[in-house]
């Protein structure tokens, strides 16, 4: 084919040369059209083509031998699980670890209990050893946490050091249509139970998931994913979310107030927490209402200014709204007592307490939904509860009748720092969708 080109070439070249420009123009186009029909007919399928004999050639292929000089400095690096059964030093033997003594040491470590919870089956252990096989240290990282315990035996001695491990944090985008149900609908989409858990918390007061989730309901939502050498470790915050439910769209942005405090709000900056909690515990049960009664233990009728819910000795109690520690202490009746100030009108207050949360003293701030306690049966109890009380002007009133306030929407300098930040995860939702309905159709 090539031939055949050049040698048309040439022959316009001839002509070119030797006929008016008129000739020229009608025979070039007459050989071009040659040339394209010999084009055409040069890739028509249906030609006989020669029989072409193929052969299969099976030959082995040895792997290179490598070979490692003893005397090389630089560390092999092994990695893999801690399999189900296995003791931490039947992993390192398995990962080619042969230094003597290891056993002996590892058995005195899991003795003085420094190896509890953190050799369970699963957990990654990465090791570096010496050609010989003698251990230079080795890492144990639990999955989602984000605590990397070191072995380390440079001395001869073996030790075991917990360190913060050095986290990646990357933002992913995912959103789903509901089938089912809320969780098949993440399973399907590929997110953790956590951020299922975690929308049911943000848009709970607006949407009941036990019944009022419908197919064809939509989820968008942006979140943070901690990585650790390449590895996602465990799941972050939600940045932002929607969620559609029977055409209604509900939209989450998570903003940080400039005390370093986070909420989410809707998108005209209104607070998707409300202001109080109805209740400081998760599962219980009212024992006692706000109401006169006889007292269990002086045996006289007396007003009962507070809420009794009994709940097992241990049982979490939370804080019922934002605020600050006013008292924390031992105080008569009450036993262990925490009085939590809201504002300038509401306190809160949570007796019978067998333990604090640690670290928490006067003038500490507390959020909505943050441990101040474990029930207990401190002080005059007959046995493990919590005792509730709400004051508004230092006033009791009962707990689970009162007006509560919904929480300060946000305005002036926050509201415009907010509006900032949302504006991009704003369209960042609506990349979602439009993804997800391209996908659909």
């Amino acid at each position: 084919m090539l031939g055949e080109k050049w040698l048309i070439l040439a022959h316009l070249k001839m002509l070119r040369e030797s006929t008016p420009t008129r000739r020229w123009s009608l025979s070039g186009l007459a050989l071009i059209s040659a040339a394209g029909m010999a084009t055409a007919i040069a890739v028509v399928p249906g030609g006989s083509e020669p029989n072409v004999k193929t052969e299969t050639i099976v030959q082995p292929l040895t792997p290179p031998t490598i070979q490692i000089e003893q005397t090389d400095p630089r560390p092999f690096i092994r990695e893999d699980r801690i399999r189900a059964g296995e003791s931490l030093a039947g992993a390192l033997r398995r990962l080619g670890v042969t230094s003597a003594g290891l056993s002996a040491q590892i058995n005195a470590l899991a003795a003085g209990r420094q190896l509890k919870g953190i050799t369970a089956p699963g957990t990654l252990i990465t090791v570096a050893t010496s050609a010989e096989g003698n251990m230079h240290s080795a890492s144990l990282h639990r999955p989602g946490s984000d605590i990397i315990h070191t072995l380390d035996s440079s001395d001869g001695k073996l030790r075991i050091t917990p360190q913060a491990a050095r986290l990646e944090v990357r933002t992913h985008m995912q959103g789903g249509v509901v089938q089912s149900s809320l969780f098949a609908a993440m399973d399907n989409a590929g997110l953790p139970d956590s951020i299922a858990e975690e929308l049911s918390r943000i848009f709970g007061d607006d949407i009941d998931f036990h019944t009022d989730v419908h197919r064809g309901d939509r989820f968008n939502v942006i979140y943070e994913v901690l990585y650790h050498q390449g590895r996602a470790v465990k799941t972050g915050r939600i940045l932002a979310a929607e969620f559609i439910n029977q055409g209604r769209r509900h939209a989450a942005f998570l903003f940080t107030h400039p005390n370093g405090d986070t909420d989410y709000y809707n998108a005209d900056g209104r607070s998707h927490k409300a202001g109080f909690l109805r209740s400081p515990l998760e599962f219980s049960r009212v024992s006692s209402g706000f109401s006169m009664r006889l007292h269990p233990i002086l045996g006289t009728w007396r007003e009962h200014k507070g809420v009794d819910y009994a709940a097992p000795h241990g049982t979490a109690v939370k804080a019922t709204s934002d605020g600050t520690i006013e008292f924390i202490g031992r105080r008569n009746g009450y036993g262990n007592f925490v009085v939590l100030r809201h504002g300038d009108r509401y306190t809160t207050a949570y007796g019978h307490l067998s333990s604090f949360a640690s670290g928490l003293r006067q003038g500490s701030r507390v959020s909505q939904g943050q441990t101040i306690g474990r029930v207990g049966s401190t002080g005059w109890a007959t046995g493990p509860h919590l005792h509730y009380e709400l004051r508004i002007n230092d006033v009791h009133q009962d707990p689970l009748t009162a007006r509560l306030p919904d929480a300060q929407p946000l305005s002036g300098s926050a509201l415009a720092r907010f509006r900032g930040q949302m504006e991009p995860l704003a369209a960042n939702l609506a990349r979602i969708q439009t993804t997800q309905a391209a996908q659909i159709d």
